[in-house]
């Protein structure tokens, strides 16, 4: 209750005949019971007691006979809806789903390709998802269709590699994959596909798209459109490198590594690299050597007696002792099979990183630019985000505001057909990134194809690269043609407010306390803080963001695996300027590292009674280490990353999903789950909804079709984590605010 709807609340009962003192009073008593529901309302949420708030906010709504269950009565109503109609559609669902999946394993019989069983995986997965998510895979492992699926594909998939389908093999393994996420027992499999599949497109790229045009073609989808060689040879992603490259990534990441991992544990896995490399068929097309099966059996049998040589325990190993290694292995494919050098080391580079982490890498020349981009928040380019469109042609999405595209007028659903003459037809969205960036102040001509008064017509456009900065802050609504440009409030009315961080990068703090400016100005009564979906960033970002909420403290520490304490990141000039204001924090599956970092300090701190703060959603990926990179030391440019301490959280908890760990990551408070079709649309939506069409002039392009609108999310029942937050806020702001007011009644009445 407001101060002024107390004051007219006072009048009211006064006319009614109660003296002021006696208005007053009653008016106190409605505040303080009202007061006192939503504390308890608040409570039952942050305890996770589902069952409790349920009936509270059932109670509040059926009452109607206060202020705040006047004022909150709809979206109450609207809330149960919408929870009534997730179960309903979640029974139905699961019923068809499971009807469905009987039905693709009797259609598998008779598909020797295996898309049925892999549609069948895909519906197994679905009903985990219904089910309760992948903790909940054991339990449906008694549903017979359900283990029918997972044995006949298990068959399939190893059949399918045993016949060099790797393709095949690869989708139902990974799905497997996917439904037995906790226990990571397809992890293997994946990898090992993966890296094999990996070489193909690197080194065979025409014939990786061989096999994924008859793979399409089988399962009755259209064909790819013709390779484009652009941008794709290896021999230029690979020019300049050496020796040096793997000696300092091997060097560095077996003694630095936070597991400790041996060197010759290294060795042996960078050995099995080249080995597989020379074991894939569809390399030999490229490397002709392989196509002699007597060079290539003396190649990796001498490769054997290497590996052999090398796994003799000695001491540690010296840079000359790599040296020598890197020299013995080249020399021995310059000797047989004939594998460039190049690429002997990459694929021993990269087996030697697999005994490490996910997260411990190699950062090759070509993909250096690509990761600077994805920790700065800005890369070099013309500010156009692109995506495929059904025909496999490189659409703009939209040209970002203020950015050399848009100044050029290029505009969203533009199809890039060109680049500097050469066509993109056929490009992966990688090539389209590689080419269509460069260094800053250089020319690139790209070549448009658009409808024009219903006629297609073609141009080309030079334009000057320059550094394209990513915003990371969004608000509720876009509401002009400036990325800047956001409605902050998710309620108005209520003062309750929205901001969505879809990674942390260099601006991001300083972006964030400019929302929190405006929302400020406006009067903000409670904060949305929508982490879902954030992949994570910059370290010092998450800190300055927390510094937003608690002025002080610690936000995380890092430990090595031993558990020693190995540094410490505090919040050094934070303004706390939050810390009076509810906050209802948002994480999923995909909130990862700094999202994580962030919402778990915020829990710890509200904890502690230090801020007033729910987390909300699902729980979070589990990636709670340190990954620092290295600029290696050679002629080509390339850096290392290697996960070297792992994070804890204000109250000691261990963020980082390692081995064999049933608990990870950031656990809400009150866990929301959504239906895997809410989960689609909510996304769909969201990313529609923040597309700004513009033109050469920075101006808004005005459509008769109609708009994709948020607050559908909150309405339609669609995003059911996001509306329980705003009713949690709007009760609890209430009672904040009811005792704010007689507070000042008090204070204006003695």
């Amino acid at each position: 209750m407001s101060r002024l709807t107390t004051i007219r609340c006072l009048t009211v009962l006064a006319a009614l005949g109660l003296s002021s003192l006696a208005a007053s009073a009653q008016v106190e008593a409605v505040a303080e019971h009202d007061g006192r529901w939503s504390e308890e309302i608040w409570t039952s949420a942050k305890s996770g007691d589902t069952d409790q708030l349920d009936a509270m906010l059932r109670e509040l709504h059926e009452r109607e006979s206060t202020p705040l269950a006047v004022g909150i009565a709809g979206d109450i109503q609207l809330y149960n809806m919408n929870i009534a109609k997730r179960e309903a559609d979640r029974e139905a669902r699961t019923a068809e789903a499971h009807a469905e999946l009987g039905e693709r394993l009797s259609e598998a019989l008779d598909d020797p390709a295996g898309f049925k069983l892999g549609e069948a995986l895909v519906l197994t997965m679905e009903l985990i998802e219904l089910h309760g998510g992948p903790l909940a895979a054991s339990d449906l492992m008694a549903d017979p269709l359900v283990s029918e699926a997972v044995n006949r594909a298990d068959a399939a998939a190893k059949q399918a590699e045993a016949a060099g389908q790797w393709l095949k093999a690869s989708e139902l393994f990974y799905r497997l994959h996917v439904l037995f996420d906790v226990d990571k027992r397809y992890q293997g499999d994946i990898d090992r596909l993966g890296r094999r599949l990996s070489m193909i497109r690197l080194y065979a790229p025409e014939h990786y798209w061989s096999l994924r045009n008859a793979r399409r073609l089988e399962a009755g989808e259209s064909e790819l459109p013709p390779y484009n060689a652009m941008g794709d040879s290896y021999e230029e992603k690979l020019k300049g490198l050496d020796k040096w490259v793997i000696i300092q990534s091997v060097g560095i990441a077996g003694t630095r590594h936070v597991d400790g991992q041996a060197l010759r544990q290294m060795i042996a896995a960078g050995i099995d690299g080249v080995e597989t490399m020379a074991t894939t068929s569809e390399l030999a097309q490229t490397f002709t050597g392989l196509q002699d099966s007597m060079a290539t059996q003396a190649f990796l049998t001498n490769l054997h007696s290497i590996r052999e040589k090398w796994q003799q325990p000695e001491t540690g190993l010296s840079q000359r002792d790599l040296s020598r290694l890197m020299d013995d292995i080249t020399d021995l494919s310059t000797q047989t099979v004939g594998i460039p050098k190049e690429a002997v080391l990459h694929e021993f580079g990269n087996g030697a990183m697999t005994v490490l982490d996910d997260y411990s890498t190699i950062i090759w020349p070509d993909q250096v630019r690509r990761f600077e981009r994805n920790t700065r928040g800005e890369f070099i380019g013309i500010g156009v985000s692109i995506q495929h469109d059904e025909l496999m042609q490189i659409k703009v999405v939209t040209p970002l505001e203020g950015t050399p595209a848009q100044r050029a007028g290029v505009r969203s659903d533009d199809v890039i057909v060109s680049v500097d003459g050469q066509s993109t037809a056929g490009f992966t969205l990688d090539q389209a990134v590689d080419v269509i960036t460069g260094p800053k102040n250089t020319k690139v001509t790209i070549g448009f194809e658009r409808e024009e008064d219903g006629e297609t017509v073609v141009k080309d456009i030079t334009i000057v690269r320059a550094a394209i900065k990513l915003r990371s802050v969004k608000g509720w609504k876009r509401t002009g043609a400036s990325e800047e440009d956001w409605n902050w409030f998710v309620d108005p009315d209520s003062g309750i407010g929205y901001v969505r961080l879809s990674q942390f990068t260099a601006s991001t703090a300083r972006d964030l306390s400019n929302a929190i400016d405006e929302m400020t100005e406006q009067g903000l009564n409670g904060l949305v803080l929508d982490l879902r979906f954030n992949p994570g960033g910059l370290l010092d970002q998450a800190v300055d963001v927390v510094g937003e909420f608690v002025p002080s403290g610690v936000v995380v520490t890092t430990e090595n695996a031993d558990g020693v304490l190995t540094a410490t990141e505090r919040i050094r000039h934070g303004s706390g300027r939050l810390g009076d204001i509810p906050v209802a924090i948002l994480v999923n599956p995909g909130s990862a590292s700094a999202s994580e970092i962030v919402a778990g300090a915020l829990q710890d701190y509200a904890e502690r009674g230090q801020l007033d703060a729910i987390v909300i959603g699902q729980r979070s990926f589990g990636k709670g280490s340190v990954q620092n990179a290295w600029p290696l030391q050679t002629k080509a440019r390339a850096m290392l990353k290697v996960t070297t301490q792992y994070y804890r959280l204000p109250n000691g908890r261990l963020i980082h999903r390692r081995p064999g760990l049933t608990e990870w990551g950031i656990e809400p408070d009150l866990v929301v789950d959504m239906l895997p079709s809410q989960n689609q649309e909510a996304i769909s939506l969201r990313r529609e909804a923040d597309v700004q069409p513009l033109d050469e002039n920075g101006q808004i392009i005005v459509s008769d079709e109609p708009k994709a609108n948020p607050d559908d999310l909150l309405t339609k029942g669609i995003d059911l984590q996001l509306e329980t937050a705003v009713v949690l806020l709007k009760c609890r702001a209430a009672g904040l605010q009811e005792a704010r007011a007689v507070g000042d009644v008090e204070s204006g009445s003695s």
